[in-house]
């Protein structure tokens, strides 16, 4: 089985990389956000991998960092979604912004991804939303306070992060009523309505 390949670009594609490791050029299929995080070809990179095998082929799926290897394969494990499409649905969402989308149940932003459409996503949300119930704090703070995708609001935003934390939505909403959160940033209303909660 292999988990991690080190090697030399040799090709890069809209949806792949060929990576020459130990004289062996191995192509292995990455998101978006993952081919953007590497460098030009002919440059060193590495890459977790998680590795498919089927009766007809044998595939790679790469990632550049634990995270995304990981919620890769939660997504797979939803049932009718494949490999393809967790890749398709992690080029347009991070993984704190799939986690963010699963908690306040948006199956909308999860039918961005090409050939995902709304049965999937609410498989998607029905299977992962205890499982993104253990993200920490420190996560879903940097997450929050990292430029998003859409025109979500700074309310929207924090609200998002707290029902990531397990709160449920009339609890996020009533800890950030009362906030000035246009002098805020999100992670500073985070921080304060996590404050509300202790008291």
């Amino acid at each position: 089985m292999i988990a991690s390949l080190r090697g030399k670009i040799l090709e890069k594609s809209g949806e792949s990389v060929i990576l020459e490791s130990g004289g062996v050029g191995f192509l292995v299929f990455l998101s978006r956000h993952g081919l953007d995080q590497l460098s030009a070809e002919g440059a060193d990179a590495f890459l977790y991998i998680h590795m498919v095998i089927r009766e007809d082929a044998i595939e790679l799926y790469g990632f550049p960092d634990p995270d995304e290897r990981d919620c890769f394969r939660m997504i797979i494990n939803v049932s009718g979604i494949g490999p393809k499409g967790a890749l398709a649905i992690l080029s347009e969402l991070t993984p704190d912004e799939l986690a963010a989308s699963v908690m306040m149940g948006d199956k909308a932003n999860i039918t961005r991804a090409r050939g995902v459409g709304p049965k999937a996503a609410e498989r998607l949300v029905l299977e992962l939303k205890d499982k993104f119930k253990g993200m920490s704090a420190l996560q879903v703070n940097q997450s929050a306070s990292m430029p998003r995708q859409g025109t979500a609001s700074k309310s929207l935003e924090a609200m998002e992060a707290l029902m990531a934390l397990g709160f449920t939505q009339p609890e996020a909403r009533h800890a950030l009523n009362g906030l000035d959160l246009d002098a805020m940033t999100v992670e500073q209303a985070i921080t304060q309505a996590l404050k509300g909660f202790n008291q």
